[in-house]
């Protein structure tokens, strides 16, 4: 091994004390002195380890709640400094060299996955003296060692006992981890602030998958995680199946977040990221079954999303079809023994999250940001405009429909009654080729009173003509149009009812 450093002194402050009180003990074995701060401290003199606490290194206490420990010319000399260059200076300054730095961070990013965080309890979990002592000792590789990884313990330790100290390839590479480490930390903490709008944007982002081609087989493509967030389709765990593709994360995402806006059992179809059947029952099969059948050709190769664990029966049903992809929270047993039969539908168990807040969009040398449409629709928020109103079935189909209307793309129509979708118009550049698309899909449910949403205004009476002859009854949309007056005059001349939401939903 090349030039070989020995480790005499080691500072050691981590938040995540998993294997500190060992790997302390045993670099103590080696005869290498411990500096140790504030609850670090405490554990190793707990676990009768020798150390010296920071303040006997400074002659400086802790103070502001400990927000100043280790900022101080004592600990970073020791570690900045170049022993070829800096000698005379330290010596003058009694200040003594480091050679290994453990450090890891305080838990930001698990603080603000907890509920109902504040912002001041976020930033208290922004470490500062951690990150400057990593990038200190990271940039200093020639001499000192970095670890912020408890798994690296043992490595470390193995390589001291065998050469006396650490090689220069070992410290470049502990050094290379910890500048990816604080890259990614401050990574989390940008896209936490991402609410308030910020002069700049840093997005780090980690490669997770080497994709085997795009939306189109001419095109590469890789799937990148974004560092720190726990969330999304990467983080599914992939029980069968092939390797996902591009448009296979982009659909399962698309029909994933559509079915998390359910509570009730829930199912969602999707092709082409666009919702071709949903359906809501206390019977997650019932569900399933509903959602395929209302529009099973299109469904067809789709990405099926449940809220609900996968039951034995839908297995069945779909191990006879052809399916892209099922993402469900769980899979009863034999569910997955029967989706077996099937090796190359891939199957994804994906735990409930909360969404992120913002969502973004590329487009050529830029990137567009907004916050998440989460709005809700409720009965409140219904304006009745006509004369006709809605009954209480329409009401609650009114309801259904906007959670699913949310997630199509514009121009968007849906057709749909309280339990499932009937009928979707998406993707249509003129808003009423969307209503002749979604009424030419349309399936008629006996006993099942129809209604129709919209995702915007309709701009002219058009629509309402086509609309008027299907035996439709009620029609949501958000309102807005110069000319709504012409519109209610069509709805109340066919006597149909109509409600404002005063809320659009477009989707591009």
């Amino acid at each position: 091994m090349q030039n070989i450093i020995p480790i005499k002194t080691a500072l050691l402050s981590v938040s995540d004390k998993t294997g500190i009180a060992d790997f302390a003990h045993q670099l103590a074995e080696l005869n290498i002195g411990i500096i140790s701060t504030g609850k670090t401290s405490q554990l190793l003199q707990e676990q009768r380890i020798t150390c010296r606490t920071v303040t006997e290194v400074t002659g400086f206490p802790e103070i502001m709640d400990g927000r100043v420990k280790t900022l101080h010319p004592k600990i970073h000399g020791g570690i900045l400094g170049q022993r070829d260059k800096h000698m005379d200076v330290a010596k003058q300054h009694q200040i003594e060299w480091i050679d290994l730095v453990v450090v890891n961070l305080y838990p930001f990013a698990e603080t603000i996955k907890k509920p109902n965080t504040t912002l001041a309890e976020a930033i208290e979990q922004i470490d500062v003296g951690g990150p400057t002592m990593i990038r200190a000792a990271a940039k200093n590789f020639a001499w000192v060692a970095i670890i912020i990884d408890p798994n690296d313990y043992a490595l470390v330790l193995s390589e001291i006992r065998e050469h006396q100290g650490l090689s220069l390839a070992t410290r470049q590479r502990l050094a290379e981890k910890a500048f990816a480490h604080t890259a990614d930390y401050d990574a989390v903490i940008c896209g936490y602030l991402r609410g308030q709008v910020l002069p700049t944007l840093t997005l780090h982002l980690e490669n997770h998958t080497v994709l085997r081609y795009g939306e189109n087989p001419q095109q590469q493509a890789s799937a990148y995680r974004i560092a720190g967030t726990t969330a999304g389709m990467l983080s599914a765990t992939q029980r069968q199946g092939k390797p996902l593709s591009y448009n296979n994360l982009v659909d399962a995402d698309a029909a994933w977040n559509c079915v998390q806006e359910f509570t009730e059992p829930a199912c969602v179809i999707v092709k082409h990221a666009n919702p071709c059947g949903a359906a809501q029952h206390e019977q997650i099969t019932e569900a399933f079954m509903r959602a395929f059948n209302a529009d099973s050709l299109s469904a067809f190769g789709g990405i099926v999303a449940l809220n609900r664990p996968c039951t034995k029966a839908i297995a069945e049903f779909i191990s006879q079809i052809f399916m892209e992809v099922i993402v469900a929270p769980s899979y009863e047993a034999e569910a997955l023994t029967r989706l077996a039969t099937k090796p190359n539908l891939r199957v994804l168990a994906m735990e409930a999250h909360l969404p992120s807040a913002n969502e973004m969009k590329f487009i050529e040398g830029a990137v567009l940001i907004q916050n998440k449409d989460t709005t809700s629709l409720t009965q409140a928020d219904l304006q009745c405009v006509t004369q006709a109103k809605p009954s209480e079935q329409a009401v609650a189909a009114m309801l259904f429909a906007w959670r699913v209307l949310k997630h199509m793309k514009s121009n968007a129509i849906l057709i749909a009654n309280q339990h499932a979708t009937v009928g979707i118009g998406v993707g249509q550049v003129s808003r009423v080729d969307a209503v002749e698309l979604a009424i030419h899909k349309m399936k008629v449910v006996d006993g099942e009173e129809l209604i129709l949403a919209s995702d915007a205004f309709f701009p002219f009476r058009d629509s309402i003509d086509k609309i008027a002859p299907t035996g439709i009854h009620t029609i949501i949309q958000s309102g807005g149009s110069m000319r709504d007056e012409e519109v209610i005059a069509a709805c109340n001349e066919y006597g149909l009812a109509m409600v404002f939401t005063g809320k659009r939903c477009f989707r591009h």
